[in-house]
């Protein structure tokens, strides 16, 4: 079914790309030009889907190149398309009589595939790489003292994010020097680099005075998450399964699993979400992690001060903060529910590699203890 959806997509993007190059060029040109990005979106399809897709792993160079092509090809479409319906609209305004043999190639129409080019180059480079940070100030009733707590979310290991590059992340969010770090799940994506990874981990737990405590998402599943387990308990990483500890100032960490039968996907959140806050008293402070965003409905439920998830990726494509594709219920940023907040974070990896205006973040939250009205 995932192979079907891809190939779907990636056809139907071809095939807008080469209708519109009808506005660049024409006549034996124009068939050139469709036959050679035909095949070349044939050969480069293949070897993606066959190698890279399916694993997160083989090539760097082949994944960029490909989603960087077929970007293009999509930004390049757009603007061809665009530009056509406003030269339409603008005749119409003007009331020019239609002419059969008015030259249906725009001018300097050549141009707009090459802004393409720039906003894929972008995407596949800055838009991906370059980590913002957001900082955010959440009081809490009943903390014994301020802490900052640092999330990431989505690292995705493979071929486009490895171990130096998980170092490299962990000592960013360590120079802010938060009390914690919490990550929410989909870490641990490539079985050749998982070790490495839990390694890694464990040597920068001493940066947090409160240490680093880290959830499972549904693609450690996907690669032994027995095995990623038993590398994790040799270091000093917290984790949390369905279960919650009190930290030495007062605030209450719980964390879930995640449901992996679909079929049962919404009872087994509930009862997840359930297990996780059993033990944290109902006025306490709390924070609850869950990779699935839903489970901020679930974190509200429960009583739970603050729920933070990641998953979505924020959709990988934003514009003005916002996710052009808000195919989950919560898909980026801030979620209230009466005196609950919850949060989804963006992800610093990518399932495939590109990102346009939803870069990776660093998610800080100053947990401000306040105290509770008489």
């Amino acid at each position: 079914m995932f192979f079907t959806i891809i190939c779907a997509v990636l056809t139907s993007f071809m095939l807008v790309f080469l209708f519109a190059l009808r506005y660049v060029a024409e006549g034996r040109l124009l068939f050139r030009l469709r036959l050679a990005i035909f095949l070349m979106d044939a050969v480069l399809a293949a070897v993606f889907l066959w190698r890279d897709a399916p694993y997160h792993i083989g090539v760097p160079l082949v994944g960029n190149v490909t989603i960087f092509v077929f970007m293009a090809q999509i930004f390049g479409a757009l603007l061809l398309l665009l530009a056509a319906l406003f030269r339409f609209l603008w005749r119409r305004m003007l009331r020019a009589p239609y002419d059969p043999g008015r030259r249906r190639v725009l001018a300097r129409g050549a141009l707009l595939p090459a802004l393409g080019a720039g906003a894929a180059l972008y995407g596949g480079t800055l838009g991906r790489q370059s980590v913002v940070e957001h900082f955010y100030d959440i009081p809490m009733k009943g903390l014994v003292a301020d802490c900052t707590l640092a999330q990431i979310s989505d690292i995705h290991l493979g071929a486009y994010f490895d171990g130096q590059a998980l170092e490299a992340l962990l000592q960013q969010v360590a120079a802010r020097r938060p009390e914690l770090l919490v990550i929410t799940g989909d870490l641990f994506d490539d079985m050749a680099q998982n070790e490495e990874a839990a390694q890694i981990l464990g040597r920068h737990v001493d940066d947090f005075p409160l240490g680093i405590t880290f959830i499972l998402g549904n693609h450690e599943y996907y690669r032994n998450v027995d095995r990623t387990l038993s590398f994790l308990g040799r270091t000093r990483v917290r984790f949390l399964r369905n279960s919650s500890v009190r930290l030495v100032n007062g605030l209450y960490l719980a964390g879930t699993d995640y449901p992996m039968d679909r079929a049962h996907f919404a009872e087994l959140k509930r009862a997840y979400a359930r297990a996780a806050m059993r033990e944290v008293p109902a006025e306490a402070p709390s924070v609850l992690l869950a990779h699935h965003p839903e489970f901020i409905d679930d974190g509200a439920e429960l009583g739970a001060k603050l729920t933070l998830t990641g998953h979505t990726h924020g959709s990988q494509f934003g514009l003005f903060g916002l996710p052009l594709f808000p195919v989950f219920k919560y898909t980026r940023g801030f979620v209230r529910i009466g005196e609950s907040l919850g949060y989804v974070h963006v992800g610093n990896g990518s399932w495939f590699p590109f990102r346009f205006g939803c870069p990776p973040e660093i998610a800080y939250f100053r947990l401000r203890a306040e105290e509770a009205k008489a």
